[in-house]
Parts: structure tokens; sequence; C-alpha cells
């Protein structure tokens, strides 16, 4: 900037300074440089730690299958209402194969709802049970292929929903070697997780009572899906009625350890996540799967009693899914687990779930009049 007119018209501040001229040395004296201040540096806030569900406290969780039917959030509703504090469901019809582009998602507003309400209640974890049909160790090709393809809805809904754990059945051989139904379950397993993120979401394989081709009885063929789908990170479903029915008498205290020494041994006990206490209609090593009401079966309450307050199994979900033969059979399961542990929690005195079988009985009966 120019400060002179005539002949000093062009000699600016700068120019002036290194010449030693007054006025150039003012505006020296005048400049300042602000102070550095470590303090003025803009932080971005750091991002929230993620908040830990109130499920996994560490406190005792005992849950029961409850239905769908009408709309998802009323599972919630009975769960809570006969005094579990936590559930399974089906996320669709467990024994229909879904059509194409209805049922195998669920409407993002429903999902939304039934989010909310489950952290209202305080429920968890969720469990999801596959569908009955899906069979992923199938050696006919367009039974897999439709098997593959089910599973993958269910992760996608079980996403969705915000479950904690999608529970599948290993599915049966149909007189294959075993070893082939294993790598074939396996590989179904890898295509139907194929490209999903599953983030907290883990599946569990659940083991079976032996009834027929299925696999799934012996621990060890579990271990080996577990080892032949090392990136899905698969955890384990124990059920007591189909261990009782495989061959473990679990009634008594040796065989309970002897049990869970060779759960240890094969798919380990920390992959054990979820517990289907159910007691068994069927003698032991029956190879027939049957549920029963906790304390009148084949196992009994001293059993349940010994599994249910195992420090061993802290931490785990114990789930029934025990019949429904009249009104409040559910209801009288839940508080006879709860008794179990010396707890006593009273449900809200909501109805429960409809008894099951009536509806059987009744089909039967016109049947036999036609």
């Amino acid at each position: 900037m120019s400060l002179r007119r005539g002949p000093e018209a062009a000699i600016t501040r700068p120019a002036l300074r290194l010449m030693g001229h007054p006025e150039g040395m003012a505006e020296e004296q005048h400049i300042s440089t602000p102070a550095y201040d470590a303090a003025d540096e803009y932080r971005p806030e750091p991002p929230p730690l993620p908040e830990i569900p109130a499920w996994k406290d560490g406190s005792l969780r005992i849950g029961i299958h409850t239905s769908i039917a009408g709309d998802i959030v009323s599972s919630l509703e009975l769960a809570h209402g006969l005094g579990a504090n936590a559930l399974q469901i089906f996320s669709s019809s467990p024994r229909m194969w879904a059509r194409p582009g209805k049922g195998t998602r669920i409407g993002v507003a429903d999902a939304e709802r039934f989010r909310a309400r489950r952290r209202e209640l305080g429920l968890g974890p969720l469990v999801i049970h596959d569908n009955y049909l899906i069979n992923l160790a199938s050696p006919e090709p367009v039974l897999r292929v439709r098997s593959v393809q089910a599973f993958h809805d269910e992760i996608v809904r079980a996403l969705e929903l915000g479950a904690d754990f999608l529970v599948a059945h290993p599915g049966s051989g149909r007189g294959r070697i075993a070893g082939e139904a294993v790598r074939t379950v396996a590989s179904s397993l890898r295509q139907a997780a194929r490209g999903m993120k599953l983030g907290e979401l883990r599946i569990l394989l659940e083991n079976t009572a032996g009834q027929g081709t299925a696999v799934g009885s012996r621990f060890e063929e579990l271990q080996a899906i577990v080892e032949g789908c090392p990136e899905l990170g698969l955890g384990i479903c124990v059920d007591t009625a189909h261990l009782f029915e495989a061959g473990h008498d679990i009634r008594t205290e040796e065989g309970w350890e002897s049990a869970l020494e060779m759960i240890s041994r094969t798919v380990g006990l920390e992959r054990v996540r979820v517990v289907h206490v159910n007691d068994s209609k069927t003698p032991h090593g029956s190879q027939v799967d049957r549920h029963e009401h906790i304390g009148r079966g084949h196992i009994g309450l001293e059993a349940f009693g010994r599994i249910l307050n195992d420090p061993r199994l802290a931490g785990r979900a114990f789930i029934l899914e025990t019949p429904i033969d009249k009104p409040g059979d559910d209801r009288r399961n839940v508080a006879a687990l709860w008794k179990l542990t010396g707890r006593e929690v009273k449900s809200s005195g909501r109805d429960g779930m409809r008894p099951r079988r009536r509806v059987k009985a009744r089909k039967s009966k016109k049947r036999r009049k036609s």
C-alpha cells in the first residue's frame, strides 16, 4: 500500500521499514502475533461407548418360547407377563416355506416397535429358532438350495429384530455317511451367511436326540461343523431333553459331570450360550424327541435344580420349550425354574398362551367323524 503522493508515492510501508523510516518503524511496533494455546484446538467428542444390554449384567436369565401370532410385539408381552426375563420366538411360520417376496422380511415399523418395547421390558437375550422345514444337511439339491435360502432369510429377520442368538437344527443326512452330512451342514451355513455382517448376532447349533438320521446327537459332529465354519464363530445351544434322550444320563450328579466333560472336550463349554430346559417324556437313551413339563418327565426336578445352579453355566440363558396342555402350563413351568434357583418371581396375571394340543385333538376328532 502506497503511503505518499508525488515522487515517493510508490514507496510502501515494508520498503520504508527497510530504509529505517519512522512511519515504517511505527507500524512494526504495533504488530503483535497471538500466542498459540493448545486448549484452543478443536477436538471432536469421542464416540460414545456402545451401551451394554441390561441382560448382560450377569443376572440369571430365564425365558420361554412365546407365540408371535397376531402381532410380533405380543411375544414380548407374553414373556414378560409370564415372569420371564428372556424369550425365544420364531420369526415366521415354522412349518411353512415363505412365498417369494412375502414373509421373508420384517416391516421396518414393526421391527422398530419390537426393539423399543424389548428395551422397555428389559428382556434378553432374544433367541430366534429357525424353521422346522430347513434341512441344511440335505443331499437333495432342490431342498438344500431352498434350505440355504430360508436360513439366509432367518439371518436377515434376526438382524432386523436385533436378536442375540439364532438357533439352528443341523438337519438330516437322509442316510448319508455322517461325515458327508456334517460337511454339507457347514457348507450350507457358509453359503447362507455369505456376504452378511452378523454383528452381535450369533448362530447356535442345537444338539439333537438322535432320532432317525438327524445330525448333531454326537457333540463331535457339532464340533466338526463349528470347525468347518471358522469365520462364523458358531456357538452351541444345549437341549436337556435331547441330551438325555441321546444317552447322557443327566439325572445323576455323575451323569451331569460326564456330560459337561464331554461338551468341554468337544465344542468347548465357552461356546454354550443357551440351554433349552426341557424335561423328557421318553426314557433315557430313547432317541425320541418328546418334551415334558419340568419335573414331570424322566429327568426330574432334582436334576434341573443341579443344572440351573451350576456355576459353570453362569451367564447362560435358560429357555423353556415345554408343552402347553392346559391353560397356565407356561406360567407354571416358568415359576418352577425360578423356584429351583431359590427365587420367586410373580407373573403379571395375564393370560398365557393357549394349549397347543387341543387343536390337534379336535382335528383328529373331525377326521374320525368323517
